[in-house]
């Protein structure tokens, strides 16, 4: 690279830098897009709007029912966004709560009035008719007069169909007789709704009629029928927009419901964390990134001036590109960028370590750059996608704050590949091409001893498999102490809403400062939700489940501290917001990412125990973080999966790297060498590596810990332990585990 190019490379570079940094800071335009300013934030960070459902009727609806209807509404509410959540509050009612949103008029219009949706006939028994389109509005849609109420359409027997017999529901597209491509509604049908529809179908073909979609009172669709339908599979056609399908498809589904529901009520929150989470969190960022680059230029001087500019573009990057993509911020995202920084400072560390060796075996310094961007691909590659793979499957087969996650940790590993593979690349040609070209600048390999990691073995077993036992024990502990093997958050388990009018409109501030803390004294928990009323003087207090004595002491505390009016203190028993549903999909997800995670690794290293040892190492760093769960008594809610699943990245991106060496050095062993030498040479190969990517990540860590609020520290704390389990698995378990399985297993020969 000439001197001239390396001097363009950095002003377009530095022009990138502030032009990118003004955006994430201001925006652009009057309504400041790309800033961090206007990120869709969650529920836990901003808030949104709280929607409040009757079960119509007076009969206590049945759990079955009201656990069907949940999982549908959180299915529905889910396009609004990946994070809001649908919970049970008392006996007969169903809250929505959407974050980013504050016109709760807009969202009850879009949402309708759930579980009044039937199918219809176009013509009674007696041939009168039910309905008749009567020309288009404004949007050339149909309209419908309908003649008759649904209780009269019922008794004569016009309805065929009702909405719990729509199985599933979706805007689609297909190519029709003229081969053009149109947008369709499709439908599939339950079991019983098949045989329904298959007659209500054969008889609408005979008669020449129609079936009308009865909706809250009005006809919102009635297709002709053109042909009898048998299979349960059917398409309603219309020259729609995508959006009007969608539409269409989205009244279906949320007419469907078994359960019919009436609004009771709806308002505006504030945030679950309250609003000291947001500037925490940026506090400790600040303080976490500042000391990564102080520590990346002290270990890797003019490499590590490199990295930092380029880990600079890395984060106003992920900033303007989570609001371009509308990606919802939660606490459970910041896991996911946490770990994206953690894996961008890791590119760096594998890449400048391989620069350093080239440089101690007598390369040039611009060779060396050159073979050790070479040699680290290899390993960057396999562990970023590997990771990808398993946030891609998340987001596919997740939920809620499930995808919320994926789509963040997605985000960051894409652009920490790129800052890392491309712009520190340049970045370091053109100081380079500059004249800055002495080793002293880069910085040598030091000649070490090989760490015999293998020989201790057994001993490193027997810790990993005390420190999972342990976890066994305290968990069967915890089940008789306190009920459960695990300190379940109300997330899980449901809990207790504490609504309070105050006497003033009382700051977030001062009710994070003064009555959280009385709470938290009752309830023994760190964990619990606060949400201001907005336009009132009324909070809502989300705990775990209050008995009697506590719901007294609790309103006793108000009234004393605070003068609280007893009468305006109501609680009510919530359920829990992660239903059975959404814990089994992300079973499901993190099993097939895992399954995923270890056919790549067989395809890519082409031998099953490397596959194998990465996945046994994954599962004792969940199940020993899982033991710190049980034995600190951690709180475990929604952060929980998301602590799990940065764990199980920060894992498999750590063994392989360590395996990456193993292979390369399989390739160039000595006959007089052992396996055990060559694992051993291996890891200590890479122990800076390991040492240093462990620490970057954790500093960021531990800065969240130190400066957030309670539940803040509560999702930090096991992150923390899970990055000490990460790297001391990788380092002392992992390679000795694949010399066990390659001696158990060995390799078959071929003739």
């Amino acid at each position: 690279m000439k001197k001239s190019k390396a001097i363009v490379i950095l002003l377009v570079f530095l022009l990138l830098l502030g032009g990118f940094g003004y955006t994430a800071a201001v925006g652009i335009g009057a309504d400041g897009s790309g800033s961090a300013a206007s990120i869709n934030l969650g529920l836990d960070l901003e808030g949104g709007v709280s929607i409040t459902y009757q079960v119509v009727g007076d009969a206590e609806p049945d759990s079955e029912d009201m656990a069907d209807t949940i999982y549908k509404l959180q299915k529905r509410v889910e396009s609004y966004s990946n994070e809001a959540v649908v919970y049970q509050e008392g006996n007969n009612r169903i809250n929505i709560e959407i974050p980013g949103v504050s016109d709760a008029g807009a969202i009850l219009e879009e949402l309708g009035k759930p579980g009044s949706l039937y199918f219809i006939s176009q013509y009674d028994p007696d041939g009168n008719p039910n309905y008749q389109a009567l020309g288009t509005d404004d949007e050339g849609e149909l309209v419908y007069a309908l003649y008759k109420d649904i209780d009269q359409l019922i008794a004569d027997g016009s309805v065929v169909l009702e909405g719990t017999d729509v199985k599933e529901t979706q805007a689609g597209s297909m190519t029709n007789s003229m081969q053009n491509s149109e947008f369709v509604v499709q439908l599939s049908m339950t079991e019983e709704g098949t045989k329904k529809f298959a007659d209500a179908t054969t008889k609408a073909l005979q008669n020449g009629e129609s079936i009308g979609i009865y909706y809250d009172g009005t006809i919102i669709s009635a297709p002709n029928v053109n042909s009898a339908i048998t299979d349960g599979q059917a398409q309603i056609t219309g020259n729609f927009t995508y959006e009007r399908a969608q539409q269409l498809a989205t009244t279906i589904r949320i007419g469907g419901l078994k359960l019919e529901l009436e609004e009771l009520h709806s308002k505006i929150v504030g945030a679950q964390l309250g609003e000291e989470a947001i500037s925490t969190s940026i506090k400790a960022a600040a303080v976490g990134f500042a000391i990564i680059v102080i520590f990346m230029i002290a270990i890797y001087h003019l490499s590590g001036v490199a990295a930092s500019l380029a880990l600079g573009l890395y984060v106003e990057l992920v900033v303007i590109l989570l609001d371009a993509f509308e990606i919802t911020l939660t606490l459970p995202g910041i896991a996911g960028i946490i770990l994206s920084i953690g894996m961008a400072v890791d590119a760096n560390v594998i890449i400048f370590a391989r620069i350093r060796e080239e440089i101690a075996k007598g390369k040039t310094v611009k060779s060396a750059i050159d073979i050790g961007y070479k040699k680290a691909t290899s390993a960057i590659v396999d562990g970023n996608v590997t990771t990808l793979i398993a946030a891609a499957v998340l987001g596919l087969l997740g939920s809620g704050t499930i995808k919320g996650f994926a789509a963040t940790l997605a985000l960051g590993i894409i652009l920490s590949m790129f800052t890392a593979m491309v712009i520190t690349r340049l970045l370091m040609k053109a100081f380079f091409a500059m004249g800055l070209q002495s080793e002293k600048l880069y910085g040598k390999a030091k000649e070490r001893r090989a760490v015999d990691f293998t020989s201790k073995r057994k001993l490193f077993f027997g810790i990993s498999i005390a420190a999972v036992l342990a976890g066994f024990v305290f968990m069967g502990i915890n089940k008789s102490q306190i009920g459960g093997a695990l300190n379940y958050s109300l997330e899980f388990v449901g809990g207790t809403s504490t609504n309070i009018t105050f006497n003033e409109d009382m700051p977030l501030g001062d009710i994070d400062a003064k009555v959280v803390p009385l709470i938290e004294e009752i309830t023994g928990d760190g964990n619990v939700q606060t949400q201001k009323v907005e336009g009132t003087d009324e909070v809502i207090f989300k705990t775990r489940s209050l008995n009697l004595d506590e719901r007294e002491e609790l309103k006793n505390v108000m009234v004393d501290n605070f003068a609280v009016d007893a009468e305006k203190i109501t609680t009510e028993t919530i359920s829990s917001t992660i239903s059975s549903e959404m814990k089994s999909d992300a079973v499901i997800a993190v099993v097939i990412a895992t399954i995923c995670m270890l056919l790549y690794i067989w395809l890519r290293f082409k031998d099953i125990r490397f596959g194998a040892s990465s996945v046994i190492a994954l599962i004792h760093d969940v199940l020993v973080v899982l033991a710190f769960y049980a034995i600190v008594k951690v709180s475990v809610g929604t952060t929980f999966i998301a602590c799990m699943l940065t764990i199980v990245g920060y894992s498999i991106n750590a063994t392989i790297v360590i395996f990456d060496r193993i292979r390369e050095n399989m390739h160039n062993m000595g006959r007089k060498e052992s396996l055990e030498d060559m694992v051993n040479g291996s890891i200590t190969q890479t122990l800076s590596r390991s040492i240093f990517t462990s620490l970057t990540t954790f500093i960021m860590v531990a800065a969240l810990y130190a400066f957030g609020v309670s539940s803040v520290k509560e999702f930090a704390l096991p992150l923390m332990a899970g990055i000490l389990c990460g790297t001391y698995s990788s380092v002392c378990i992992t390679g000795a585990l694949w010399l066990v399985l390659r001696k158990v297993f060995p390799q078959k020969k071929t003739a």
